[in-house]
């Protein structure tokens, strides 16, 4: 039996138009879990990763609304309650999917950590933005307090940024791979991993950071030999020139050809270019093809009428 790991960014779990409330973010869940489902019913064993920006963005700001009376959360901890939470909305939501089709599938999500290295050049220059909007005044305390590294924001205040490292290894990889190998749908790796570091073996602790949520899907479906790597993202394919008069929509490419069009700066690093890096990785290290898409085509393009596929 085929195996795929599919991706599915934070973002897709709560639509441009709303709140992200939670009954929104349950309807979006439910949305791409239907999609999911397809696969599943097609024979597939499935492993659901996802992103977490905006909810881990959403816990930053109970905890600083909340500082007065109970202390703050670090970010790893932040990660983790991200991954329960959106392990319930998205395995729920994937459990009454899967009942819709008849199938009779368990769903577990798994609370996961990826190590790691501490002297990772990241740590050194930290790049990601997370959390709140300060002003400068507000900012400038944080930083001075709190150690943060600050950055300005594109005109709309101030913002955190912390690392972002390599994932190098999944602490439960073996675990992952046996639940997948008996028949359970999965829900792991969220947001990327809960960061750690390993101390001692077998002794680890968290760390301030964020982990590409893709490329630690990549090292996933690396590491368990997927069949296939899905990544979804806002496009129902991958375009060059985007936005553009001379937009081109690609429905397949080359691994050669990916590499091209990244060095020609078809891929930004703060849009495509994180999932286009990720696919490759997949790709140089022997997977057989990533299928690139939006969450509402992801059965169109299984079946071919849709999505970007990459292959070697």
């Amino acid at each position: 039996m085929k195996l795929a790991v599919v991706a599915v960014g934070g973002n897709s779990l709560i639509p441009e138009d709303k709140r992200g409330t939670i009954p929104e973010q349950f309807e979006a869940a439910l949305t791409t879990g239907r999609q999911i489902a397809a696969l599943v019913e097609q024979g597939w064993r499935v492993i659901v990763t996802h992103g977490n920006g905006p909810q881990v963005g959403f816990i930053l700001q109970r905890s600083d609304l909340a500082a007065n009376v109970l202390p703050r959360l670090p970010l790893d901890l932040c990660d983790a309650d991200s991954q329960g939470g959106l392990g319930y909305i998205v395995g729920n939501s994937l459990d009454q999917a899967l009942a819709e089709r008849g199938l009779d599938r368990t769903v577990v999500s798994l609370l996961t950590r990826v190590v790691v290295d501490p002297q990772d050049p990241a740590f050194s220059k930290p790049s990601k933005p997370i959390g709140n909007f300060y002003s400068r005044e507000e900012a400038e305390q944080r930083r001075d307090e709190d150690g943060w590294s600050i950055v300005e924001d594109s005109g709309r205040g101030y913002r955190r940024v912390v690392p972002s490292p390599q994932p190098l290894r999944i602490v439960e990889l073996e675990a992952i791979r046996n639940l997948a190998e008996s028949g359970f749908v999965l829900v792991a790796v969220g947001g990327g991993g809960i960061p750690v570091v390993e101390l001692e073996p077998g002794i680890y602790k968290g760390v301030e950071a964020v982990i590409d949520k893709d490329l630690a899907s990549s090292l996933l479906a690396t590491v368990l030999r997927a069949d296939l790597l899905l990544i979804s993202t806002g496009v129902a394919r991958v375009s060059i020139n985007f936005n553009q008069p001379n937009q081109r929509d690609l429905e397949h490419m080359t691994l050669e050809e990916a590499q091209k069009h990244l060095d020609d700066g078809q891929f930004p690093a703060g849009s495509m270019g994180p999932k286009i890096r990720a696919a490759m990785r997949f790709l140089e290290s022997g997977g057989p093809e990533v299928l690139i898409t939006s969450p509402s085509h992801i059965e169109e393009a299984l079946a071919g009428r849709s999505g970007t596929r990459i292959t070697p």
